[in-house]
């Protein structure tokens, strides 16, 4: 037998163990060949799509992000496989085996890995390319399709960087061999696992840093980012790891102490060997654990990000179209019957609109007595004479409120209440309005602000909304001519995120003196936003995918590595006439521990950093988070559902229970 031969015997004899394995290089290899094939792409690299530019450097970053992430997660796969065959190496060894010859056939191993998986996961690279550019091209609304290429320098640097990255491994792994002795390969598996012990200080050190941690990342906000952000990694990472290496064990010692829980069924069983797993698997659970907060905390973040984009541009845009005009009766901004006749050829029907009449204070000056904040026309880096308030009754303010599903407001007779709408829910007291109203000077009290905002700010007649109680509106604007009134008009169309190519037939419309009394952009910014944030939804979902199968196969490959051991203990077990349906509870119930411990140490890490994020963002984002989490779990639960059925399947062949 050649010593290839006896290599391609040893992966097909562990084929289970390595399955894993290979699979999750597979998808490595995969996902960095269709990044490369988009980066090198010929229609890209000319210059012949414009939109690639958006997305270039990001791809660039993620194969970088894979070959880092990749060497990391083969070098302890292969470190933790021969751990395990240590005495299988010994008795190669005692039949005659040289170093030398057991360090060849460790590297034919793993080039036997290393070429399939490459050669694999560039098949199939190829193969779902064509879908990924059809995806990226949807999401960035090319007018074009990207045309299917399979660009010669993605698939060298794919090749040869994954097997570079393997090789650079092998010989690394074959050099810390040489350092074991042969009496200790044959001793690896009889080893005594040694009595279970923590230190009282370590274990204050993890909930101190878990505590402290937790804490800061609760009061964290956009002002203390900068100085609270590496502390708060720093304690949470130290405490994860001291969790697992003493927690975990003061843990399992005091369900020991607890009778009536340890020997209820099974439960002795099943915490007797799991103190023991956790503790000699406590790195992986400390990294698959950080592993899914990344993954929780990148994708949350993304989605909420994508939401919270949507929410803010309604806020601050209430109407897809809106627009002010000068004159009860005038049409200097867009002819109406124009604008109608265009959204009707264009099949956009209107959902709701609204015609409110009121009035522009001109180079109005704001203050408050409890805030040194001031709003005023003179407070740009220009100065900008074309800014005005707009003044509305308060019976026309409930109006709209109540169309947008808005409180209603009161306000106290001869004051004003300022909409003034911003993401932290501030309002700024009372203070004082002056301006220039009709050519005259105009001076009322502010009683308040309040966080709402009901007509589209984006607008130079507009730029901030007061509301007057109705007495003083009606007697104020009785004395303006009709042609000083202003009249704000605002149409909210159906399906209007699709709507951009017909909102920019309109803005041809308008004349360019009158472009800054107009806000048609809503349309225009989702269209930007969407394709900036699902761009990265949709990298960063495959970078964590990336992740969660990683996360997922150290869990699995560690399981068969121990293999070995849990067949000859449940052999024993079954002789003594355990059944079979008590030693699946067992088996079963020691893997949910495991796959799930990690995932509920994530979530609760993610969790306090979506607290974070919410502070930052001054709203609550608690139902997209739930929404998050929930999907990881289900497929957290697949992942288990698989390796425990498989395992199970193995341990079964052997045991026969």
């Amino acid at each position: 037998m050649t010593f290839r031969s006896l290599a391609l015997s040893n992966v097909k004899g562990n084929w289970r163990a390595y399955g894993a394995f290979f699979l999750s290089s597979v998808f490595s290899v995969m996902i960095f060949y269709i990044y490369a094939a988009f980066i090198y792409h010929p229609d890209v690299v000319s210059g012949h799509i414009l939109q690639a530019d958006k997305v270039r450097s990001g791809m660039t970053f993620c194969l970088y992000l894979i070959i880092i992430f990749s060497f990391m997660f083969i070098l302890y796969s292969n470190s933790a496989f021969l751990k395990t065959r240590k005495q299988e190496f010994g008795l190669f060894s005692l039949f005659g085996m040289t170093k030398k010859q057991l360090r060849k056939l460790v590297v034919y191993e793993n080039m036997v890995i290393a070429i399939f998986a490459i050669g694999m996961g560039i098949l199939l690279g190829v193969l779902f390319s064509k879908l990924f550019f059809m995806a990226l091209g949807a999401l960035l609304d090319m007018q074009e399709s990207i045309a299917f290429a399979v660009p010669l320098k993605a698939v060298w640097l794919t090749a040869g960087g994954f097997f570079a990255l393997f090789l650079a491994i092998s010989l690394w792994t074959v050099v810390r061999m040489g350092r074991t002795e042969i009496i200790d390969m044959l001793k690896a598996a009889r080893k005594p696992k040694g009595k279970l012990v923590y230190s009282r200080w370590l274990v204050t050190l993890a909930a101190a840093c878990l505590l402290s941690g937790y804490a800061m990342a609760y009061m964290m906000d956009s002002n203390s980012f900068v100085v609270l952000s590496l502390p708060i990694l720093v304690t949470v990472v130290v405490g994860t790891y001291f969790l697992f290496t003493q927690l975990s064990v003061l843990f399992i010692g005091w369900i020991q102490n607890r009778k009536g829980i340890y020997y209820g069924r099974t439960n002795m069983l099943i915490f007797a060997q799991l103190g023991y797993k956790i503790r000699d698997n406590a790195r992986i659970l400390f990294v698959v654990s950080i592993l899914s907060a990344v993954i929780l905390t990148a994708m949350g973040t993304v989605y909420i990000m994508q939401i919270q984009s949507r929410e803010q541009m309604l806020e601050s845009s209430p109407y897809s179209l809106a627009y002010v005009e000068k004159g009860l009766h005038s049409q200097e901004v867009i002819d109406q019957k124009q604008l109608r006749e265009i959204l009707k050829s264009d099949g956009y029907s209107i959902s709701r609109e609204t015609k409110t009449v009121g009035l522009a204070l001109e180079q109005y000056h704001l203050t408050f007595e409890n805030s040194s904040r001031e709003i005023g026309w003179e407070n740009w880096e220009e100065s900008r004479p074309d800014l005005s308030l707009f003044i509305i009754s308060a019976t026309d303010y409930n109006k709209l409120a109540k169309q947008q599903g808005e409180p209603a407001i009161k306000v106290e007779s001869g004051k004003l209440t300022l909409l003034y709408s911003d993401n932290f829910g501030t309002t700024l007291g009372p203070g004082k309005a002056v301006g220039v109203l009709n050519g005259k000077r105009f001076e009322m009290p502010v009683a308040d602000s309040a966080n709402v905002n009901v007509a589209n700010n984006w607008i130079d007649s507009n730029f901030y909304t007061m509301v007057m109680d109705d007495l003083s509106f009606v007697d104020l604007i009785s004395g303006i001519p009709e042609e000083e009134q202003r009249v704000f008009y605002g149409i909210e169309l159906k399906n209007w995120e699709k709507a951009a190519p017909t909102v920019a037939k309109l803005s041809e419309l308008v004349p360019e003196t009158m472009r800054g009394e107009k806000d048609f952009t809503r349309s225009e910014r989702f269209v930007d936003m969407k394709a900036e944030t699902s761009l990265i939804l949709f990298i960063g979902l495959f970078i964590s995918l990336l992740f969660f199968i990683a996360a997922g196969s150290m869990i699995y490959f560690k399981l068969f590595t121990e293999l070995q051991e849990d067949q000859s203990q449940y052999k024993g077990l079954a002789r003594i006439g355990m059944t079979r349906k008590e030693i699946r509870r067992i088996v079963v119930s020691q893997i949910a521990i495991v796959f799930y411990v990690p995932c509920a140490v994530g979530i609760v890490h993610a969790l306090f950093a979506m607290k974070s994020l919410d502070n930052m963002m001054g709203s609550s984002n608690w139902l997209y988070s739930f929404v998050v989490i929930g999907a990881y779990i289900v497929m957290q639960t697949l992942y288990f559902l698989l390796a425990s059925g498989s395992y199970m399947r193995s341990l079964t062949r052997v045991t026969a229970v």
